[in-house]
């Protein structure tokens, strides 16, 4: 197979015309970010969903201008009302649900979109010791945009702003630090051994 891209899925999708992969790959991405936000990892201590590991996927296939564009539409079908996010329901969507307590996280998204795909139109996707490096700094954005925001501003149902940093700390950042672990390793891993065999072909 010759592939000119240096993002992953466009290089898969061939010569399908310009236009119609952007809008597959965009509807594609959503979707499975839906899909992730819903689904919760069994046997893991505390609810952990597989959202930062589809943002990173997509990312680093996607590119940096659909990557962001996805993870941006995914925030938007949210905000205009469709249950996307983690916990919709029973919680509604729309404007409100981005100030609350996991703002910061889903802002965070869109920050790890950048710079996953950033480096992924660069080539670093091709390498394992390159690709886990840029996930792990990603990673990092979201955990602090979304410690930062749990603990000073999240608009909680109450009707204060955080829950202060000893708590956001441990609610929200502390169990899921091996869970990002294993997602950074699973697609440091997986994506450069599918560049390798598709440059087989």
């Amino acid at each position: 197979m010759q592939v000119n891209s240096r993002a992953l899925a466009p290089s898969l999708l061939g010569d399908t015309s310009r236009t119609v992969q952007e809008v597959v790959l965009v509807l594609a991405g959503t979707l499975a970010l839906i899909i992730a936000a819903k689904v919760k990892v069994p046997f893991y201590p505390v609810p952990m969903t597989l959202q930062t590991l589809a943002v990173m996927a997509i990312a680093v296939t996607f590119g940096l201008r659909l990557g962001v564009t996805t993870v941006l539409a995914y925030l938007a079908e949210g905000a205009l009302g469709l249950p996307v996010f983690t916990n919709t329901p029973p919680l509604a969507a729309g404007p409100a649900y981005l100030l609350g307590p996991t703002g910061g996280f889903l802002a965070g998204f869109v920050v790890l979109a950048v710079v996953v795909g950033y480096a992924a139109d660069r080539g670093w996707s091709r390498s394992v010791p390159k690709l886990a490096s840029v996930l792990l700094v990603g990673d990092v954005i979201v955990m602090a945009l979304g410690f930062t925001w749990l603990a000073a501003f999240a608009q909680l149902p109450t009707g204060g702003a955080g829950i202060g940093m000893a708590k956001a700390w441990a609610g929200g950042v502390a169990p899921f630090i091996l869970g990002d672990l294993l997602k950074i390793a699973l697609v440091a891993l997986a994506v450069p051994a599918t560049w390798r065999l598709i440059a087989r072909d």
